[in-house]
């Protein structure tokens, strides 16, 4: 009964094999290789256009580096207050940006909405050399509370941003979970909708360690190959990663492993709902959010159950109560979900 994170879920078969494959013999290095230039060249399909691409083995690598590059050190980037990026890089992001400062954002259910921003950037303007100035915003799809942003959502906010100059970062840890959930393609839930680099993640997905910063204006990607170097995530034995991308990507197989994902979220969360325990977000991607009385907490955990307590600025469920994050994954199995709500109606 593990719902801890889709990060402990294994390798995915298929892509595993393409690894052992990949071993045989030699390739050039530094990204040098036939399976990297075959991954560039499957993105720039999939995306319906020319992109830069730079792959690297984090998802925090991919975050602060692609910050870094579309935002200078004395740089505001707004976000969310729950955002992977606010609580869960060590200030990454500030690190390798140099100084750039994040300003977190409320939002119900980890979302930004339009009206936020604008409260947020008319509070700079016309106090320079002295003050910060905004450069970027950076939004999560899926977001920390598994909500996704519709084509919509993110054209609005991004009309926003860019009229005052701000690049548009996607934080796509979980980007295929979405994109099967709103039967978009990938480039309208990007550039089409005014994104303008992209953090793609394949770990959460599937794969062993496998990410990527995808520009949409390679013009925009000058000297970013530098800057993934000197912060040391240009891997020489590059095919691995690339590899993994290329089986990844593969035949739709990226798409039929968020399915999957998905589909056992909604089956947990379906099951949880039939016993009382109603998720607070709605569940739109592979994530899971509900309140537990502390007792049932205690009982699941003593059976064998993991997964996380979370806490939200948004939400309170008071004393005797926790708030669970439960999250599934390709490799998710029908009979931990039927054991995790047995114990629960049990309760």
């Amino acid at each position: 009964m593990n719902f801890a994170s889709d990060n402990t879920a294994g390798i995915d078969p298929d892509i595993l094999a393409a690894i052992a494959d990949a071993n045989a013999g030699y390739a050039r290095g530094y990204g040098n290789d036939d399976w990297t230039e075959a991954v560039e060249r499957r993105l720039a399909e999939l995306f319906e256009r020319e992109v830069a691409v730079f792959l690297v083995p984090t998802g925090t690598a991919a975050n602060a580096l692609a910050l870094a590059q579309v935002s200078p050190p004395w740089g505001v980037v707004f976000c969310h207050a729950d955002s992977h990026i606010a609580t869960d890089e060590c200030g990454a992001p500030e690190f390798f940006g140099h100084g750039l400062k994040l300003v977190g954002l409320p939002g119900d259910g980890a979302k930004i909405a339009p009206d936020t921003l604008k409260t947020a950037l008319a509070g700079y303007g016309g106090h320079s050399p002295h003050q910060m100035v905004p450069a970027a915003l950076s939004i999560t799809q899926a977001s920390e509370a598994g909500t996704i942003y519709r084509t919509g959502e993110i054209a609005a906010l991004a009309e926003i941003a860019h009229a005052r100059s701000l690049a548009v970062h996607m934080d796509g840890a979980r980007f295929a979970n979405a994109l099967v959930r709103l039967n978009a393609s990938p480039a309208q839930m990007t550039w089409r909708s005014g994104v303008d680099v992209l953090s793609l993640g394949a770990t959460k997905g599937g794969a062993l360690a496998a990410e990527a910063v995808v520009v949409f204006e390679p013009a925009r990607a000058a000297f970013m190959g530098e800057r993934r170097k000197r912060a040391g995530h240009l891997l020489s034995k590059h095919r691995f990663i690339a590899a993994q991308f290329l089986a990844y990507l593969t035949e739709d197989r990226w798409l039929t492993l968020a399915r999957r994902a998905n589909a056992m979220a909604d089956k947990l969360a379906e099951q949880l709902t039939a016993t009382g325990l109603k998720p607070v977000w709605p569940v739109e991607a592979n994530l899971i959010f509900v309140v537990l009385p502390r007792a049932l907490d205690a009982k699941l955990k003593a059976a064998g159950a993991t997964y996380y307590v979370r806490s939200s600025e948004s939400l309170h469920v008071g004393t005797d109560n926790v708030l669970v994050r439960l999250v599934t994954s390709f490799a998710t199995q029908e009979s931990d979900i039927e054991r995790f709500v047995g114990l629960c109606k049990k309760s």
